[in-house]
């Protein structure tokens, strides 16, 4: 097994670990409800699943159904 001969210091360790970044995540926002949300992902909405503008899931219904 490698051993390290000397000890890395804190200073070069970290110099080493700069490139290492977290990104931010894009966010989209809905064209047809306007709400932010990441790319490529499904949000709720007042009841409703949405993906790229169409609704996929609508439970709305279904809730004023059991009300």
């Amino acid at each position: 097994m490698a051993h390290p001969k000397r000890k890395i210091s804190r200073t070069r360790r970290d110099k080493r670990r700069t490139h290492y970044k977290a990104s931010v995540p894009q966010i989209a926002t809905c064209p047809t409800t306007g709400e932010p949300h990441l790319y490529h992902r499904a949000h709720w909405h007042e009841g409703k699943l949405y993906y790229r503008g169409q609704v996929l899931i609508d439970n709305s219904t279904e809730e004023e159904n059991l009300a």
